[in-house]
């Protein structure tokens, strides 16, 4: 096992709790969850996909500790109402208790189910995430947020329930296909691009070694994503304020997955970074960012081979009214307006309802009639 295990500790009064972060994690996996277990047993629950790569290794990690585990079936659409309720049914046939631990062993998809599953039986028992995808790991694992899919909106149902423990081993991303780690890349990009200019240059520098594998860049990039992300859920928990600027690019980036059908034509992490394009393309329409900061984004993307515009989605896409409608169901409207994450520069966003309704329709049918 690599010597490098970084901590990064939450710190929310009652419920902290810290993210390692490092190779060989599973590998260690009961020393690292058995301290916090009244009775040597967890309840697993994973997808198809990783179990057959790493609910082994998780389990011979465990030592011990009984782990019974139920896989679903792998994607988006199992974020839904029946395989949640196939989840928690399970969970209740295995006799998991108020004080046992549920292990959501998987991707974000994985996470949030599992997270939700965990926040409603018994009305909350405690969960551990561990993390399998780098978007998992340096976005939706971390900060509590669980939850599933409406056909009307992503995310829609759910709640806030902060895990006990992340375990974010960085070995298991060397299985990950290139197109799934660059969509996880695109949230890790989103850190840079709204609080942190340093982070932002220092992916332009290290993004193509941190791609082809280079662990000290991995762990590196995981534990910065990781503190962002930790700093900003202490101060706001439950998205009444700051917490909205991890939205940066997903109110673009949802509607399109909506108008995807949360199909593997647009990965979530895709729908972000092209989000991402478009929050900074706006936000210099409307003066707000230099010119050159779109354009600057657009590059990083493109150097690393990531979808960067809307011409990048296969198939047909809602004209520019059809994917303001779907937008106009995110979460983020308030008082019916849509708020969006914009910037004032690489490093500077901040949260606004003050978008001008015709330029957001005009960069969408802009980037529509580009395809």
């Amino acid at each position: 096992m690599s010597a490098t295990v970084e901590t990064v500790h939450v710190a929310l009064p009652g419920r902290e709790y810290d993210i390692r972060i490092g190779e060989g994690l599973l590998a260690r996996a009961g020393a690292e969850i058995g301290p916090l277990l009244r009775r040597p047993r967890v309840a697993i629950l994973t997808d198809e996909t990783v179990a057959a790569l790493h609910l082994a290794a998780f389990r011979a990690g465990l030592g011990d500790i009984e782990a019974p585990a139920q896989a679903l079936p792998a994607g988006e659409a199992t974020k839904c109402w029946a395989q949640f309720g196939c989840a928690v049914e399970w969970l209740i046939e295995q006799k998991v208790e108020r004080r046992d631990i549920v292990v959501a062993l998987g991707g974000g998809v994985i996470g949030d189910l599992a997270g939700f599953a965990a926040a409603v039986l018994r009305r909350g028992v405690r969960f551990v995430q561990v993390p399998t995808t780098l978007l998992a790991q340096v976005d939706s694992s971390v900060g509590g947020k669980t939850g599933i899919n409406s056909p009307q909106g992503k995310n829609l149902i759910g709640a806030f329930h902060q895990p006990s423990l992340v375990l974010a081993d960085t070995g298991v991303l060397g299985t990950l296909a290139p197109r799934d780690f660059l969509a996880g890349y695109g949230e890790v990009v989103k850190y840079g691009l709204l609080g942190d200019a340093a982070f932002f240059e220092w992916l332009e520098a290290q993004g193509p070694a941190l791609a082809a594998g280079d662990v000290a860049a991995r762990i590196a990039a995981v534990k910065r994503s990781c503190e962002a992300k930790a700093r900003i859920v202490e101060r706001d928990e439950t998205e009444q304020g700051d917490r909205a600027l991890l939205n940066l690019g997903h109110t673009f980036g949802h509607a399109l997955e909506a108008a995807t059908g949360y199909s593997d034509r647009l990965l979530h992490g895709e729908g972000v970074a092209i989000g991402c394009a478009l929050a900074f393309e706006l936000s210099a329409r409307m003066g707000l960012c230099a010119q050159e900061d779109p354009s600057r984004v657009r590059a990083h993307l493109d150097a690393m081979g990531m979808k960067k515009d809307l011409a990048d989605i296969p198939g047909d896409l809602p004209d520019a009214d059809g994917l303001i409608a779907l937008m106009a169901q995110d979460k983020k409207v308030q008082d019916g307006r849509l708020r969006f994450i914009l910037a004032r520069g690489i490093g500077e966003a901040f949260v606004t309802a003050e978008a001008d309704p015709a330029l957001v329709r005009s960069i969408l049918a802009e980037a529509l009639a580009a395809r």
